[in-house]
């Protein structure tokens, strides 16, 4: 039997509590070291993730050290999305497998620089989409490719949630690459891609995986921004047009207050995550003349196992990126992103 996967975490804050947490929890897995540049603050959470049955997690600003420690079998990383790119790099450099958080990195170019230099390195690379990983996303993902509800025609999902402006905040400071839609409107985009490739029909190209579809490029994009005074966008919306009239329409703000569901329209039912469908635990289906059916899928710890188990099982299986969240997407995700960006004039000092 292969020992306990150790892992080191750069970037201990509010989103790192829940990754550690998660770890904390899992067999087979442990946090070994965590990197911040306040050594006080690292130690603190540090200390909070102990457990009887593997060593303390130690506490460093050392981040080179940690690299050539031999001990440290992947790397996560939760700092603002600006600095993700420098870190990845340096990991990738130093042999050790990295999971991101979400954007991996602001822009396309940035994402493929890192791409090309993992698979040159022969390193393992995966961005921490960790909605892809949940369990009421099996169960939707078996109503679509079973046809429940026929070809899916249209896509519909808002988060949006009121935040106080701060210009120096990772939200709204542009050189933190802060704005709705990196932030929280990837998971609008990851999403709605998740569904089209899993939707029956004659467009769709069957691969292997559990990607098992590709998803087909937006013939355009039509996006509407409100930008905060610092000039990240503060709330978008957008509607991209794909072949065949299927349509995806979201809404992400800092600046609102919504439901935060997620709509899927087939052509003989629908499929509704009713709230905060990026971390949502049950699903309904709504068939015609048939009586809504919901499914509950509980997270097992908080959410963040499913994504963890992929990266272990991946870096022990000698792969350089998971079929279940391949580098392709990542690359697609922020293209569009991209896009959306250049039609609202949001670009960011380090492009």
């Amino acid at each position: 039997m292969s020992r306990d996967f150790a892992w080191a975490l750069i970037g201990p804050g509010s989103i790192a509590q829940r990754f550690a947490e998660a770890v904390h929890h899992l067999p087979d897995t442990y946090l070994h070291t965590v990197v911040g540049r306040n050594l006080g603050k690292a130690q603190e959470f540090a200390n909070t993730w102990t457990r009887d049955d593997s060593p303390a997690p130690q506490a460093t600003d050392d981040l080179a050290a940690v690299l050539r420690n031999p001990a440290i079998d992947g790397v996560y990383i939760a700092t603002p999305h600006a600095q993700h790119g420098e870190f990845i790099r340096q990991c990738l450099l130093a042999g050790k497998p990295v999971l991101c958080e979400k954007p991996l990195v602001p822009t396309e170019q940035q994402a493929q620089a890192l791409i090309s230099l993992a698979r040159a390195q022969g390193v393992f690379l995966m961005e921490a989409l960790w909605s892809r990983f949940l369990p009421v996303y099996e169960v939707v993902g078996d109503w679509l490719q079973s046809g429940a509800i026929g070809e899916v025609h249209a896509v519909q999902s808002s988060f949006c949630f009121s935040a106080d402006y701060d210009p120096h905040s990772r939200m709204f400071d542009p050189h933190l690459a802060g704005g709705s839609l990196l932030d929280i409107g990837i998971y609008n985009l990851a999403l709605s891609r998740w569904v089209l490739q899993r939707s029956p029909g004659p467009n769709r190209i069957h691969g292997p995986d559990t990607c098992s579809n590709t998803c087909p490029e937006p013939l355009h994009i039509q996006t509407h921004a409100v930008l905060a005074p610092t000039g990240v966008d503060q709330r978008i919306s957008a509607a991209l047009a794909f072949p065949g009239g299927v349509g995806v329409q979201f809404v992400c703000g800092f600046d609102s207050t919504s439901d935060n569901s997620m709509h899927i329209l087939g052509a003989h039912g629908a499929i509704v995550l009713e709230r905060n469908f990026w971390q949502a635990t049950s699903a309904t289906l709504h068939q015609k003349d048939q009586p809504p059916e919901t499914s509950q899928a509980p997270f097992r710890i908080n959410g963040f196992e499913g994504e963890i188990e992929e990266v272990v099982r991946c870096v022990r299986a000698g792969l350089t990126e998971s079929p279940r969240m391949p580098h392709a997407e990542t690359l697609a995700l922020v293209r569009w992103m991209d896009a959306i960006r250049a039609q609202i004039g949001v670009r960011y000092p380090f492009e």
